[in-house]
């Protein structure tokens, strides 16, 4: 069962050996009561630590089950010392924040065993030594002699083949030792049960062999065992042990509970640092979310633009760059073009890619062309006056415009004949609109609505507008004429609209505006009347006064202006885009970049602009930059607070200095030990975190309150932790406390479990 040969232990003092144990060599049954005599320091608890595996022996050698111990590993003096050995010590050696049934568990616990068979196990030891009504108690609630029993049923939980008992007696009065002893007594009838004394009494009485040591050697042995075994080596043992994460979260749980207010305060220390990350986080997560909603609100005002002409940006237009990239080696000179002006040229097939355009991704496409109403207005006298018109046409989404608008009185247009007069946030219109539309304000600083609904004037078609003579075409003068002709077109104003107060901007124009349906038939009748027909492609000279155009830019300009007067030209000169949202607004450029890239010859190509996500992008990148700084200086404290958490975690390895000795001596490896004290800095880091993140959520409320009040602009939250960003910074908060407890940790691994025990 357990031999050892020759043993000898030696400590080294600087250059002064001390030779503990001289060549022990003894050799036990598989059960029987063993008491080891002996004045102190002759060597006794040392030779029950070798036994146990605790220590190790400096020469000679201990087998276990026939198998010599000289090549064996830590994980094989951890897993001999949890399934083989069962430690009693004098001190009791209870882990203080665990109740009873924990403690004795816990051997269970390094081996691996399920929960529910654990319990059962621990509860049938307690109840063999009598301790069945003392379950839920913590050790410091016990009498000695009680917690001595706590101590044996620990020992035996894990039904070890050998008992090693150091001085059990040695902390509780004489009545209580006869208990122990008794109770050491019927545990030697089916195991081996070793125990160092200075009780040659009680040895005398109930041990069945009796060795005294003296000066490290063995003086008499009462009952030595004679019979010679072959010494044969076998395979290591497959048993290991096994503490889960869980289980050393669980006993730094329990030892934190014990310090609470320390460990609030150094969880609250390390928050610090969360604290103000997860503020700049709310702050930055915020004010992007302010700046996409106001992109939202103003995408309307907003849309996507294609005007005629546009700047261009680094690198849009540099498609003339060569093949092969840099440095090229052929003898060629390549173009490229600065950024500059790119003219879009917006042709009928460009348009009708537009109108094939799924109809679902936007509210509307507004074309900008040129229109010239020749307006006719009849006086309350009977009389005529012309109007020139500075109308805007409007966008045929009846849903866009009564989303951001208030109809004050009357209603939209709902054909080519009907008008709607835009008003102001103050109701103001201009003085040239009341102009355009022949209303005096001469002396008036204020109108009815009622002197604007139903207001008439009449537009005129080229052909009756225009008349030819010998030499080009003249004007109608007769306005009365005009005004009956049948083909006049009757214009009324049906409605008054104003702006939302929660809109900041709309897509009508102030003043009046008409509809699509309006510009496509005065253009269309354009196209085919007399005018335009005779000044179309005649470059050469103006059909409407009969002078010649000047050569060159200058006649082509003076053309195109005759042109867009006469209602000639129908392409328009700029195009918006009011996209349904943001996902359909990505949709649609995705679908203008497909035509762009079928274009062979870059200045076919139409570019567009969207300055809604040019605007948010700026601000959005400054945003950002202020983060990253403000984020780094933060930052500076957590790294303090995770030097400071790896001290505080130092602090509780030596004050858990016992109980890392208690844990060894019941198998616990080296990288369980570490495990506990990463379980206590991860409990801490996590803390700290929660901390941090709920802080920044409560202090979120004042810095919201305080921004609202100086920044009139903002009428909602703009401090908004993102949860993501709150469980990420909980988990940064766990890796750098993971981080500083390495040190500490480590040398929590590497404390030797002897010198360990005997630290109060």
């Amino acid at each position: 069962m357990l031999k050892l040969k020759d043993i000898a232990k030696n400590y080294y003092l600087g250059e002064t050996i001390v030779e503990a144990l001289k060549g022990i060599t003894l050799e036990f049954r598989k059960s029987e009561f063993v008491s080891i005599l002996g004045p102190s320091g002759c060597g006794k608890t040392t030779l029950l630590n070798i036994i146990g595996g605790l220590d190790r022996y400096t020469s000679g050698d201990l087998f276990i089950r026939n198998r010599s111990t000289k090549d064996y590993k830590d994980q094989d003096w951890d897993a001999y010392r949890n399934h083989s050995i069962g430690f009693v010590f004098q001190s009791y050696n209870l882990i203080p924040h665990l109740n009873v049934l924990e403690n004795v568990e816990l051997a269970l616990t390094i081996s691996g065993t399920n929960a529910a068979e654990r319990k059962r196990r621990a509860i049938d030891a307690l109840t063999k030594v009598g301790l069945a009504d003392q379950l839920s108690k913590r050790p410091n609630q016990l009498s000695g002699g009680q917690m001595q029993r706590v101590a044996i049923a620990r020992a035996l939980v894990n039904d070890p083949e050998i008992l090693l008992a150091d001085e059990p007696t040695g902390a509780i009065d004489s009545k209580t030792s006869v208990q122990i002893m008794e109770l050491l007594k019927e545990i030697a009838r089916d195991r081996l049960v070793i125990m160092v004394t200075h009780n040659d009494i009680l040895a005398s009485q109930y041990s069945t062999r009796i060795i005294k040591l003296l000066d490290g050697q063995v003086i008499e042995d009462s009952n030595p065992y004679h019979e010679e075994e072959l010494i044969e080596k076998r395979g290591p043992s497959k048993l290991k042990t096994s503490m889960t994460f869980r289980t050393a979260l669980l006993l730094s749980f329990k030892n934190l509970l014990t310090k609470k207010t320390r460990t609030l305060l150094t969880a609250f220390a390390g928050s610090i640092g969360i604290i103000g990350i997860a503020l700049v986080l709310a702050l930055s997560n915020g004010f992007k979310i302010y700046i996409n909603d106001m992109q939202a609100k103003t995408l309307s005002g907003y849309p996507l633009t294609i005007s005629n002409s546009t700047a261009t940006g680094s690198g849009i237009m540099d498609y003339f760059k060569p093949k092969k990239g840099e440095f090229p080696t052929e003898e060629k000179i390549y173009r490229y073009q600065r950024e500059g002006i790119h003219y879009n040229n917006f042709t009928h097939e460009y348009l009708e890619y537009l109108e094939n355009m799924d109809q679902d991704l936007y509210h509307s496409i507004k074309y900008y062309r040129s229109l010239n109403l020749n307006l006719i207005k009849r006086q309350a006298d009977n009389t005529y006056i012309t109007r020139s018109a500075n109308w805007s046409e409007m966008i045929d989404s009846t849903f866009l415009i009564e989303k951001q608008y208030d109809i004050l009185k009357g209603k939209l247009p709902e054909n080519k004949n009907e008008l709607v007069l835009v008003v102001n946030t103050f109701n103001q219109i201009s003085s040239r609109t009341l102009e355009s539309v022949g209303i005096s304000y001469s002396g008036n600083q204020s109108f009815d609505f009622d002197d604007f609904i139903g207001l008439e004037l009449r537009a005129i078609l080229n052909n009756e507008y225009y008349y030819k003579k010998s030499e080009g075409f003249g004007v109608n003068q007769n306005l009365e004429e005009l005004y009956h002709n049948e083909r006049a077109i009757p214009l009324k104003i049906v409605g008054i609209l104003r702006i939302k107060s929660s809109k900041e901007i709309g897509v009508l124009s102030e003043g009046i505006n008409f509809t699509k349906e309006l510009t496509e038939y005065i253009l269309n009748d354009a196209s085919t009347s007399e005018v335009v027909l005779a000044q179309k492609g005649n470059y050469t000279t103006n059909v409407i006064n009969g002078k010649p155009f000047p050569d060159g830019e200058e006649g082509k300009r003076l053309y195109n202006q005759i042109i867009a007067a006469i209602n000639g030209n129908a392409i328009p000169y700029n195009i918006s885009i009011y996209p349904v949202d943001f996902e359909s607004k990505e949709a649609i450029k995705a679908y203008l970049d497909q035509y762009n890239d079928i274009q062979e010859d870059a200045n076919n190509r139409i570019i567009y602009n969207d300055y809604a996500e040019m605007a948010s992008s700026i601000m959005g990148q400054v945003v950002d930059s202020i983060s990253y700084v403000l984020i780094a200086f933060t930052a500076v404290s957590l790294v303090v607070s995770s030097i400071m958490i790896g001290i505080i975690t130092y602090i509780s390895v030596i004050e858990r200095t016992k109980e890392i000795g208690i844990l060894r001596s019941i198998g616990a490896r080296k990288i369980d030990i570490s495990r506990v004290f990463n379980a206590e800095t991860a409990i801490i880091g996590f803390t700290a975190g929660l901390i941090g993140v709920v802080s920044a959520y409560v202090l979120s409320i004042p810095i919201n309150s305080l921004l609202r009040r100086f920044v009139a602009q903002l009428d909602a939250n703009v401090a908004k932790l993102n949860i993501i960003h709150g469980l990420i910074l909980i988990v940064i908060s766990i890796l750098l406390t993971l981080i500083s407890g390495l040190i500490p940790s480590r040398i929590a691994s590497k404390k030797d479990p002897v010198i360990a025990l005997r630290t109060e």
